[in-house]
């Protein structure tokens, strides 16, 4: 397996984690067209208040705690150790559920479309907080 630098680990769980965000926003707004004017609005604005929310009390902890456990690691390391191999068992059950969740109509687009809104927006903002470690280590 390929060893990088830890401060590369980071940079990885950064982008990773804003290009998983941008791209279930990305999904979400592809059911806009299926909403009303009322609809739109408040999904819009459930899926940001939902990501806040999320981002505050889920990820941003998520990530202090993968920033803190990655800086442990000696100065090279697995390329895959971004992640506890724990979380990528967690990864395959999510992207599992939210491929029933799209292809079935077993949730309706109108839930559906806060929640991507929800769940991007706070990836994204959360991964910030691996940018913001960088660029303070690095002054």
């Amino acid at each position: 397996m390929p060893k990088v630098d830890k401060n590369i680990l980071i940079l990885i769980s950064g982008i990773l984690w804003s290009f998983v965000g941008i791209l279930l926003i990305k999904i979400a707004t592809k059911w806009f067209v299926l909403l009303n004017n009322n609809e739109l609005f408040f999904a819009i604005i459930g899926g940001i208040i939902l990501g806040i929310a999320i981002s505050y009390f889920g990820f941003t902890n998520i990530a202090k705690k993968n920033i803190k456990r990655i800086n442990q690691y000696s100065n090279k390391v697995c390329i895959w150790a971004f992640q506890k191999w724990q979380s990528y068992l967690l990864i395959i059950f999510m992207i599992s559920l939210g491929l029933f969740m799209r292809k079935t109509s077993f949730i309706p687009r109108i839930l559906l479309t806060p929640m991507y809104i929800g769940i991007g927006f706070a990836l994204f903002t959360a991964s910030f907080k691996y940018y913001i470690f960088l660029y303070d280590k690095n002054k």
